[in-house]
């Protein structure tokens, strides 16, 4: 399983100083994100939220500022961008204009974001016989 999880300074309904932490990980295939609330003053702790796919961009920037980003590229052309657009379209859910953009930047600077977005997503491209690599 590939995550990430990051802390980040809140503050409780009691007035004390909590910690709320947000994570993202890959299970069975998929993408997964939640969020857990915990306060040592008053002793409150609960799940906020848990869900498969994209997580929020507040989670997102958490993740990214406590590990910085990951970058996914194509190593060499490849024959072939079509299984590359189809999984963009699918995972992604953009219009065809949107994953011809992002394949284009797959191609060239790479497409970043967590790593286990970026996982997630070198695991669907080479599914399709899409090779692909992360720089972290």
């Amino acid at each position: 399983m590939t995550g990430r999880t990051a802390k980040i300074a809140s503050l409780c309904e009691c007035g004390s100083a909590a910690v709320r932490q947000v994570n993202q990980f890959i299970d069975h295939g998929e993408l997964w994100w939640d969020a857990e609330f915990s306060c040592n003053g008053c002793g409150a702790h609960l799940c906020e939220h848990a869900g498969r796919g994209t997580a929020p961009d507040e989670v997102r920037e958490a993740l990214l500022a406590a590990h910085g980003p990951a970058t996914l590229r194509l190593p060499h052309p490849v024959p072939s961008l079509l299984p590359a657009l189809k999984v963009l379209r699918e995972v992604s859910a953009v219009s065809l204009s949107q994953a011809r953009e992002l394949v284009e930047k797959l191609s060239h600077d790479g497409v970043a974001g967590t790593l286990p977005e970026m996982e997630f997503l070198k695991t669907r491209l080479q599914l399709r016989g899409v090779p692909v690599d992360i720089d972290r």
